[in-house]
């Protein structure tokens, strides 16, 4: 078998060794004719002398011997001669042609070296035109089986081969691709796949018994065999270049003749271009095979990811709306799991959350949609299932998550729960957003309720309504706190007995654009709520601080002193009172004149911050006022554990001294017990005059109230009209 291609170098020898086998015939033929001249010489001078002595018989011998002796002499001297010269013309001729056979057999040489390295112009061009077709798509990508039978019809022209065969070494076995280069029989296809499938198991390092996977194509060709013991085989090597890709590649034909050298280097090369293609292309699918189950499944767990739970909630509803079926939502979050995280590592969460995957599985019909959403939080949908069933199977799935056992790394057992909130289409809403908003303020309502159980939402309209204008009111004060809108207003704090202005408590006012003014309380859960606190004390702060300072100059209000309220966030270590203290330094203000207050709720929440943040307070010359003191269940365990310069008696109390005895008791006696422990008290909410003398003669040291003063934009106090100083008799 050879390759077509033209035989100029192979003309071009044999012209050399014709011309030179000529010249060494004609140098052979001269020196056979010089050799008939040396015995044709040889012989005329035999029959000279012979004449002579016949012709001198009856004649003086003696002259005539002598002249026979000088012929001789001559004749001897011309052998001689002729002698030499034909020795010297004999030793030329051999010298030529060793010559002559030396050049032959270095002309044969090196036209036999240069057809070994060189590679004729017309195969180049087939190989060149084979190459050019392997040019890689997305689409030959996903489709590369079809894509290698287009590159073996060309590559079939320049070499043409029997079987190409391309083996992957996979998880369950090895896949065996075999395209047949011709019709040839079912026992003859038996026997190459078998053949072939065994000399892949050989050549990969796999065990002779590793499951094999046929996949078999047909190209026409008329290039077939009978017997597959007639065929040769040529392979390469998948490159390393593949990850966890172990393959081979290759091609078999049957003929008596051996490949040249230059034909099977171009095989060889076309070959290992095909194996990079294939190899790439089988990566680039298996790659674009797990992009597309990962841009729908969770990578940890297996279950549906947010995405394509969105795409499916959609799908749903227009299913549902068509056939006019029900279908339910469950939102499920894990109560507790960060302490899982943070008990046993996040391996071991990673570990319980797949288990969990596993349960709603198990509970789950077939067309049910589970979905892991982010975290520890999962979605399913439950199609043709109304509220009840979805009930059913919310219960059921939370039975056995209680229920179920789980380890830690290190052997330790534990459990975990959930709470579930559930919806319906089109009981409790018909939207994707109203759904899922749904479902989410059901699943809060059973963390809400002790968390580990099940919750539905009643009357969802309107608590979705409820939320969003909760939003849409905290984007309005987000824009306000940014457009400083968000202003100081300031009430008078008057001392009991003399009647004068003790401090100013500063009081948030929104300033809407319509020129009208909101009250604090109706913002500042929304404040807290969204986070929103932070900026709100800043903002609140520098206003105020700013205010204090243009009163400094002002004798009877250099002395007051200016209650601020803050966050409970302020105490965890967010730097309030290193930005205070540095107000103060800017607008010369004298830290003594500020008191921070915080609800008294909010500053037990966390004793061991309150405890830090009193101290540094106090470091920098602050004061501090429990804001709202006698709503806690245990007040005066703080008393005992913590020191405040001022308690504020909670306006509960104080609004209903003169009707509820209960009320009247604990102001008094919480009045007493702060001036036993050197604490001042400052009543809040007072709403008439009897509740402000009441409160005089209970004793307590300062008071405010909207019967006092009403809160103004500036420090300036301004006595209500009714407001009347208490004389004791």
């Amino acid at each position: 078998m050879t390759l077509p291609q033209t035989n100029h170098l192979e003309q071009l020898r044999l012209e050399i060794a014709n011309h030179l086998a000529s010249l060494l015939e004609s140098q052979t033929r001269t020196q056979q004719y010089g050799n008939r001249v040396w015995e044709l010489t040889l012989n005329i001078h035999h029959e000279i002398m012979s004449g002579l002595r016949q012709a001198m018989g009856s004649r003086d011998f003696d002259k005539l011997s002598s002249v026979m002796a000088d012929t001789g002499e001559f004749c001897g001297r011309l052998d001689d001669a002729l002698a030499l010269l034909l020795n010297e013309r004999s030793r030329q001729w051999q010298a030529g042609s060793d010559h002559l056979r030396s050049l032959m057999s270095r002309a044969n040489h090196a036209i036999n070296q240069l057809s070994t390295t060189l590679i004729e112009k017309d195969l180049l061009e087939r190989q060149s035109q084979v190459l050019e077709r392997i040019i890689l798509s997305h689409e030959r990508v996903a489709q590369w089986k079809d894509f290698v039978q287009e590159i073996l019809v060309d590559f079939h022209a320049i070499f043409p081969f029997n079987f190409f065969f391309i083996a992957f070494a996979e998880e369950h076995g090895l896949s065996l691709y075999l395209y047949y280069l011709g019709d040839y029989t079912d026992e003859v296809r038996r026997e190459a796949a078998k053949m072939l499938g065994g000399r892949m198991l050989t050549d990969l390092g796999l065990p002779q018994d590793t499951p094999l996977d046929f996949e078999e194509f047909m190209l026409p060709s008329a290039s077939t065999v009978s017997s597959i013991s007639q065929v040769h085989l040529l392979t390469v090597s998948v490159p390393d270049y593949a990850p966890k890709l172990a393959g081979l590649l290759g091609v078999a034909y049957a003929s008596d003749k051996n490949l040249t050298p230059q034909e099977e280097s171009v095989i060889r090369s076309i070959l290992a271009v095909m194996v990079m293609v294939v190899g790439s292309s089988k990566v680039l699918s298996r790659t674009l095979s797990e992009l597309e189950y990962y841009s729908m499944h969770d990578p940890l767990t297996g279950l549906y990811n947010r995405r394509h739970f969105n795409a499916m909630l959609e799908y749903e509803i227009g299913r549902s709306e068509r056939h006019n079926h029900a279908f339910s939502l469950l939102l499920l979050d894990l109560d507790n799991f960060k302490d899982v995280n943070d008990s046993y590592g996040h391996p071991t969460g990673d570990q319980a959350l797949c288990a969990i995957a596993e349960v709603l599985r198990s509970h789950l019909r077939k067309g049910d949609l589970p979905t892991r959403i982010g975290g520890d939080e999962f979605a399913v949908i439950l199609i043709e299932t109304d509220r009840p069933g979805a009930m059913v199977v919310a219960d059921n799935i939370g039975r056995s998550l209680r229920e179920l056992t789980l380890s830690s790394e290190d052997g330790k057992r534990y459990h975990v729960t959930v709470s579930i909130g559930v919806v319906s289409y089109p009981v409790d809403a018909v939207s994707i957003n109203d759904l899922l908003s749904g479902a989410d303020i059901a699943m809060y309502h059973a963390k809400e309720m002790g968390k580990d159980g099940v919750s539905t939402v009643d009357a969802l309209p309107a608590k979705l309504s409820s939320s969003r204008n909760s939003r849409d009111h905290a984007e309005h004060l987000r824009e306000a706190l940014r457009a400083s809108r968000i202003s100081p207003y300031f009430q008078a704090i008057i001392n009991c007995k003399s009647g004068n202005v003790y401090a100013y408590e500063t009081v948030a006012r929104l300033q809407e654009t319509d020129g009208s003014t909101v009250a604090a309380a109706m913002f500042i859960e929304t404040i807290e709520k969204y986070g929103l606190s932070r900026d709100l004390d800043h903002a609140i702060i520098s206003k105020a601080f700013a205010a204090k300072s243009q009163f400094l100059a002002d004798p009877s209000q250099r002395d007051s002193k200016l209650f601020i309220n803050i966050s409970a966030q302020q105490i965890q270590g967010r730097g309030i009172l290193g930005y205070a203290e540095e107000l103060c330094h800017q607008l010369n203000i004298p830290p003594q004149c500020i008191v921070f207050e915080i609800l008294e709720r909010e500053a037990i929440s966390d004793m061991t911050n309150m405890r830090q943040f009193l101290t540094n307070l106090r470091r920098k010359g602050f004061a501090f006022a429990l804001d709202d003191f006698g709503s806690g269940y245990n007040s005066f365990h703080y008393l005992r554990e913590l020191r405040f310069e001022y308690v504020k008696i909670d306006g509960a109390f104080v609004r209903n001294i003169l009707t509820t005895k209960v009320d009247y008791a604990l102001v008094r006696n919480l009045s007493n017990l702060c001036q036993d422990i050197g604490i001042r008290t400052i009543a809040e909410f007072v709403e008439n005059q009897a509740i402000f003398d009441a409160l005089c003669d209970m004793g307590i040291d300062y008071a405010q109230g909207y019967h006092i003063a009403l809160p103004r934009p500036n420090m300036v106090y301004t006595p209500s009209p009714d407001f009347k100083l208490h004389r004791r008799g």
